[in-house]
């Protein structure tokens, strides 16, 4: 009976809408810390030395923390055909910058110290902070673009038109949600930092992630304050809901309502603890920066982290991407799926592999325990990044 219910149709969407934002949450944090480093690598490190210091806290791992972006793309283009069709489309330019800067960084990791001229490593420096800040930014833009509607429509035979283009993305919501995120993970990237580096690198990182940590809760926080305002409009399903029908986004009716994105915490108030603790894990991890508690600090950050995260999905919900232009095309989780069969088998593999990758992690990070000094990058020499 337990396994019927789990493989119905309707239970199976709803599994997969929450393993997407579970797997989007395991990218931010565990790719996030390293796009902070990245973004904070100038500021927080002034010699040679001690920029290999905060590089080699993420160079043993950053390879392992993007296989949660692979899941978390494949989740989409696997359960979600017509969110990954529509988003990496309409957002194609967006995407491609940060490939471009998702690029830059392992050749900058390979190739900085491989020589020991000052403008060479310099310049790859800047490629770092590149290959940090940028992605941090534009997932953040990706996220605001979300909340305030995506120009599109369906035809008649299903096929998606994107009207856009990349100057429309980035509109006054959008750049204030990459502010949210690009503050969110500096503030994670130097809260590792001071988990993992020593000396003046750990200093510099608790002193810009104490602010960046204020920074982010005051964004969040100012953030519910204009959706409570009714700044800009949500989406709310106005049409009846069938959870085990086809996956048609031409089936509903869809209205704009500047409410809209409070309804579920309105219809289910608990829900509310979730972006409360948006805000106080951000302020929790900026106090762990002040009393130099860096695994509570780092704890914390993972915490504001899943939290930011989540409210945006519980937000939406059941609504995935809304379209600005045609609100009844836009996609919810009743009618953008993959089909029955594909859901059901794509959840047994994932019960099977998710474990596996999770083990090897931990069993990465186990293997890689301890802090990076100054003392250890010159007893490793050339083989340290």
């Amino acid at each position: 009976m337990m396994i019927q219910l789990i493989f119905d149709y309707t239970t199976l969407r709803l599994i997969w809408w929450v393993l997407l934002g579970v797997l989007l949450i395991g990218f931010a944090v565990m790719d996030g810390f390293d796009m902070g480093v990245g973004a904070l690598l100038p500021f927080v490190a002034k010699t040679d030395t001690e920029r290999r210091v905060a590089i080699n806290t993420v160079g043993p791992v950053w390879e392992g923390n993007q296989v949660w972006f692979i899941l978390g793309g494949g989740a989409i283009f696997a359960a979600w055909p017509a969110l990954y069709a529509l988003s990496f489309s309409g957002f194609y330019l967006a995407m491609f910058l940060v490939l471009f800067a998702l690029i830059l960084r392992p050749v900058g990791f390979k190739y900085r110290s491989k020589r020991e001229g000052i403008a060479w490593r310099r310049n790859w420096d800047w490629a770092l902070f590149v290959g940090g800040a940028v992605p941090a930014l534009i997932f953040g833009v990706a996220v605001g673009n979300a909340l305030k509607g995506v120009p599109f429509h369906f035809t008649d035979d299903l096929r998606p038109i994107y009207e856009g283009n990349l100057f429309g993305l980035l509109n006054p919501l959008a750049l204030y949600c990459g502010l949210v995120s690009l503050s969110m993970l500096v503030m994670h990237g130097a809260a590792w930092l001071c988990f993992k580096a020593e000396g003046p690198v750990a200093e510099r990182a608790a002193a810009f992630g104490s602010k960046a940590a204020l920074i982010t809760a005051t964004l969040f926080a100012g953030g519910g304050i204009l959706i409570w305002l009714g700044a800009f409009g949500g989406y709310q399903v106005t049409s009846p809901i069938v959870w085990d029908g086809p996956s048609n986004p031409l089936g509903k009716t869809v209205a704009v309502n500047s409410a809209a994105w409070l309804q579920n915490f309105r219809a289910t108030p608990w829900l509310a603890i979730v972006p409360l603790l948006g805000i106080v894990a951000p302020l929790l991890a900026a106090a762990g920066f002040g009393a130099r508690r860096s695994g509570l600090t780092f704890l914390a950050s993972k915490l504001g982290i899943a939290c930011i995260i989540a409210t945006v999905g519980l937000s939406m919900f059941p609504i995935i991407l809304p379209s600005s232009t045609n609100p009844n095309d836009s996609l919810a989780v009743f009618d953008a799926s993959s089909s029955h069969a594909t859901l059901r088998n794509m959840l047994i593999a994932t019960v099977i592999f998710l474990p596996i990758v999770l083990a090897y992690t931990a069993w990465v990070y186990k293997v890689l325990w301890g802090k990076v000094s100054a003392t250890t990058i010159s007893q490793a020499g050339s083989s340290a990044y």
